[in-house]
């Protein structure tokens, strides 16, 4: 019975990130990809509904500071220059690289003291390991998007040459 149900969360989560990739990045489709990844965590961590009415609040904030904290050092990457950055730029950008990893494990330190009054440690073990699950999901959704594409575009051309020689 439990299989049963992962599988339907498993394919419920490929028909929707399917639907997002689709339509791209919407609104909607961001919350069908957003309702996918909380089915599999909440499915691989087990959550019950009482877990998982406390956990999400919580979860859903320590992604958004997560977040910001990523966006900070994307901006900080996007401003810097290799070709062109002095020692002393060098040196300022891998200073702040060092703060916003920090950053990021205080956030985590905070959160998963946070969640731990939820779940339980092996819960929360799992919580990692589920978020890769999603991420390589995901990831194998869009590769093969890109294949799929890449194919069509090849039989495109294909069938154009062939037009082409019959032509001449």
């Amino acid at each position: 019975m439990k299989n049963l149900r992962f599988y339907q969360l498993l394919l419920l989560g490929i028909c929707l990130l399917s639907s997002v990739i689709s339509y791209g990045q919407s609104g909607e489709a961001l919350r069908k990809l957003n309702a996918a990844k909380i089915g599999l965590i909440t499915e691989r961590l087990g959550l019950s509904p009482d877990q998982a009415e406390k956990f999400w609040p919580i979860y859903q904030e320590y992604a958004s500071k997560k977040k910001a904290i990523q966006s900070d050092f994307t901006e900080i990457k996007k401003n810097y220059n290799r070709s062109t950055a002095t020692e002393d730029d060098t040196r300022r950008v891998l200073k702040q690289g060092q703060e916003i990893k920090q950053k990021k494990l205080n956030l985590e330190k905070e959160y998963s003291s946070k969640m731990l009054n939820v779940i339980d440690s092996k819960q929360l073990m799992s919580l990692n390991q589920a978020e890769g699950e999603f991420r390589e999901m995901l990831l194998k959704r869009l590769e093969q998007r890109q294949n799929q594409q890449h194919g069509k575009e090849q039989i495109r051309e294909q069938n154009q040459q062939r037009l082409n020689q019959k032509r001449n």
